[in-house]
């Protein structure tokens, strides 16, 4: 069976025992901040074992993309060395909540590896927690394996765990027995040894206990089931093949890198590594950049600039000089977009990110790997590379610590990481210095416990509701009442949207009995929504009931904007393509801000275009729905969703048109794209590698910036005495006078600098050879190369020296007449003079250029004269 087909075997054998097939999801963990990357099947099922979310089902399955490239859980070292180590690989899994528990796991398991992957029995082990019975038990009477093919393993092996405290329990694992020939080849090799004899196939985790904060293992009053199995490595298994690479999974890409590089396969041991690494960081790169990834010096972002690099440093080994892993990442979408076709989706993208990232590391490769040469030429084996020049590879030539280690462990050295630390931290203490911002966080309080606010604001925008808490606007001290200040009140129910998905908070009034409080804005916090108030009038209290009224213009002019960021969503992707993908926005009232994946600058025609599809979806007055539904059910409509969003079972969906638009959105929006406005982009510039940002005005916004723009042009016009339509005429004119008069001033402080005035210009001879030295006030350097070659002409044969006086520091030139070059070297005498003062520069036999302190002027003309009466 080819690998694909592994994997549909699996998940259709859990479908047709009642498992709900669940998509992979992203790789980059949604709302888990204790994960860089998704690593397991679970992650995306952790909310459900722990208690804080239901879905529909209690059984399910899945296969899911997993990277293991950084923190905790980091296999990048040893990548493309062993058989089984990879960034990127999926995890086949069936997961129960709640639902069968140890003998179904352990049935189903042995029954789909024996009975329909048709593995051999006598080769199957299986281990189980030292102190779990109960599945020792399963395995030999229900299932009947051998009890002598049973083995009991400690905590180490056998007992797994979410964290120190939460849900936990035994697990069994079932292990293949590749055979004597694998591995360690001792007669006393076990499933304990290390070698890949005994392989890990499948691990089944029996959730059975919560541990407490004393440690103690309380029984979970629903225990539930979490398995894993490597597809990678099933898939190595049933092919009868010692290695995951040698699988159909990675041939492809492994023998594609071997002709892009014009190699074989198999016939060099360093060379078989290196390409094996291209392979599987080519899956990496393509699946981190498709989820959202870009490369970066932080976070996710540094984990794929580091594999990206890692990469182009073995393609350089094989021999590859340019970009190449953006067509190996290439070749991975055609053999796996058919099970993932959010690759093909993303083919162009994933093209550009990472052939800019290779192309932007090779062009410092070769002098980083000169510069590691010469440092580890001297080194004794043994020794570690000095901090400062890992620092050095890491800052000026985008070497990553680990490529710079990798390289070390080759030539039997190591890496002085605490040297590199020190620098880093010198680095970090610099750019503190150099900031002017001060890091403030604004608290949001602790709404642990109260119920979640009913949101009114999508069908109104006045509302009665009952104050339930007041807090100091710190979010750290809850109060009884409220006058003459401000504070963070919390209502059952409001109409004021709270801070979100990209939109600001509302602002407005809340009316109460004898007073009233202007409201500044409005954030959310776990389902309840925070005004910020500032009370103009009476005491405001808790239990007292009030009026809550948006600020309505506002709001409109708001929604106006979240409306326009949908339509320019559409618009780019129609004419940049469908890479083009929301990365984050911010809308408000005077602007709107969108951030999207692209990788060069908007032409102009290209704006424009954008610019006139949003408008013309303007003026089709296009209704706007919402609708609510599951999440499954919007993507299956082909809702677009923001990477990285947290989203509930429910969402809600916001369509325009007939299929001009349709998103994921909890925001505001106009009844119909007719009342946006006109939309007018006004910048549009780069955020980071990969990442363009738009800013645009809609509706009054725009009005009013079309506004200022008539009148500026009104004020220029009545400035340059013209009509508006001739102003460029009339502004070219006047560059070409003021370009003609520049020259002319030119040419005149050229016939003043050329001449003599006392003490300004002074000449000598030394050996029959003619010298002029002059000083040159109020020049910059093409004045001084042509007042340098006015004098040259004049002077017919000899050397010239032109100094002048800066601003912070002082120039120098020296010329030397065609004639002499052979005899005199102006670049040898600059040096000498500049050694006198302290200075820096050079050149060559006719022309040089140095500076140096302007107190050093006087200095730096008589060291000239000394050189030229030496050298003559």
């Amino acid at each position: 069976m080819k690998g694909s087909e592994i994997r549909a075997l699996f998940l259709e054998y859990f479908q047709g025992k009642g498992h709900t097939i669940v998509q992979s999801s992203t790789l980059v963990p949604e709302d888990d901040p204790s994960l860089l990357f998704t690593n397991a099947g679970m992650n995306q099922f952790k909310p459900v074992f722990l208690g804080s979310e239901t879905r529909a089902y209690s059984r399910a399955a899945s296969s899911q993309k997993c990277v293991r490239a950084g923190g905790k859980h980091n296999d990048l070292e040893n990548v493309g060395v062993t058989a089984r180590h990879h960034t990127f690989f999926e995890m086949l899994g069936n997961f129960s909540f709640g639902d069968y528990f140890k003998e179904q796991a352990i049935t189903y398991a042995w029954d789909l590896l024996v009975n329909v992957m048709r593995l051999d029995p006598k080769r199957l082990w299986v281990s189980v927690h030292q102190s779990d019975d109960e599945a020792f038990g399963l395995w030999r009477d229900r299932v009947g394996v051998d009890p002598a093919r049973i083995v009991r393993l400690g905590d180490k092996d056998n007992f797994w765990a979410m964290g120190e405290t939460g849900p936990c329990g035994p697990c069994s694992e079932i292990i293949y027995d590749q055979g004597p020939g694998v591995g360690c080849g001792r007669p006393e090799c076990n499933l304990e040894c290390g070698c890949d004899r005994y392989l890990e196939i499948w691990n089944l985790v029996f959730m059975q206990f919560n541990r407490d904060t004393q440690g103690v293992l309380n029984p979970l009053p629903k225990p539930s089931i979490d398995t894993g199995m490597g597809l990678e490595r099933i898939t190595a298994v049933i092919q009868g093949v010692k290695s995951n690479y040698d699988t159909d999974l990675f041939q492809p890409l492994i023998q594609f890198t071997a002709t892009l590089a014009g190699k074989t396969y198999g016939a060099d041991a360093d060379m078989d590594t290196s390409i094996r690494v291209i392979a599987d960081h080519a899956r990496a790169g393509a699946f981190l950049v498709c989820d959202g990834v870009l490369p970066s010096n932080e976070g996710r972002g540094y984990v794929l600039r580091r594999i990206i690099r890692r990469a182009c440093r073995h393609g350089k080994m094989l021999g590859l000089s340019d970009a190449f892993l953006h067509k190996v990442a290439l070749k991975v979408i055609e053999e796996m977009a058919a099970v993932y076709p959010d690759l093909k989706a993303r083919r162009d993208f994933i093209d550009k990110v990472i052939a800019n990232e290779e192309e932007r590391f090779m062009a410092t490769l070769d002098k980083g790997l000169a510069l590691l040469a010469e440092v580890t030429e001297s080194l004794a084996p043994g020794a570690d590379i000095p901090g400062e020049a890992v620092f050095k590879l890491y800052d000026t030539f985008g070497f990553p610590v680990d490529l710079t280690e990798d390289i070390a462990r080759k030539k039997g050295l190591g890496v002085d990481k605490a040297g590199f630390e020190a620098q880093m931290e010198l680095q970090r203490e610099k750019a503190r210095a150099g900031s002017s911002f001060a890091n403030v966080e604004a608290g949001q309080g602790s709404v642990t416990g109260m119920p979640a606010t009913t949101f009114l604001g999508y069908e109104t925008m006045k509302a009665d509701a009952r104050v339930l808490a007041i807090l100091t606007l710190d979010g750290l001290k809850n109060l009884e009442k409220l006058s003459g200040g401000q504070g963070l009140v919390v209502t059952d129910k409001t109409p004021f949207y709270g801070e979100s998905g990209g939109q600001v908070g509302d602002s407005g009034m809340l009316m109460f009995e004898g007073g009233e409080a202007r409201v500044t804005n409005t954030i959310k916090s776990e389902g309840v929504f925070l005004h910020e108030v500032l009370v103009e009038r009476g005491t405001l209290a808790v239990g007292q009931n009030v009026l809550l009224a948006v600020d309505e213009d506002r709001r409109r002019a708001i929604m106006r904007h979240h409306s326009a960021t949908h339509l320019l969503q559409r618009a780019l992707r129609d004419v940049l393509g469908d890479h083009a993908h929301q990365s984050g926005s911010l809308v408000d009232d005077t602007r709107l801000r969108f951030d999207f994946t692209h990788f060069s600058a908007l032409r102009p025609e290209e704006i424009a275009a954008i610019e006139d599809l949003v408008n013309r979806f303007v003026l089709e007055d296009l209704p706007v729905k919402t609708t609510l539904m599951s999440k499954e059910q919007a993507m299956s409509t082909g809702a677009m969703a923001l990477f990285g969003e947290k989203y509930g079972d429910e969402v809600r969906v916001v369509t325009m048109g007939d299929g001009v638009s349709k998103e994921l959105c909890g925001g505001t929006h106009c009844r119909s794209t007719g009342e946006i406005g006109t939309v007018k982009i006004i910048s549009e510039g780069s955020v980071s590698a990969g990442l363009r940002r738009i800013e645009a005005y809609a509706g009054l916004a725009s009005l009013a910036h079309y506004r200022e723009l008539t009148q500026t042009v009104a004020e220029l016009a009545e400035r340059l005495k013209c009509a508006p339509p001739e102003i460029f005429d009339r502004l070219a004119g006047l560059q070409t006078r003021i370009k003609e008069q520049e020259s002319k001033i030119r040419e005149l402080n050229l016939k003043i600098a050329t001449g003599t005035s006392a003490g300004d210009e002074e000449g000598f001879s030394a050996g029959g050879v003619k010298a002029v030295i002059k000083k040159v006030e109020d020049s910059d350097i093409a004045q001084m190369r042509d007042i340098g070659d006015r004098l040259k002409e004049k002077l017919g044969s000899g050397v010239i020296f032109l100094a002048a006086p800066g601003t912070e520091k002082a120039t120098f030139m020296i010329m030397v007449t065609n004639d002499l070059t052979a005899t005199l070297d102006a670049g040898k005498i600059m040096k000498t003079v500049l050694s006198a003062v302290g200075g820096r520069g050079g050149g060559k036999a006719g022309f040089a250029q140095g500076g140096a302190e302007n107190a050093a002027l006087e200095k730096a003309i008589e060291a000239f004269k000394k050189a030229m009466r030496g050298d003559v």
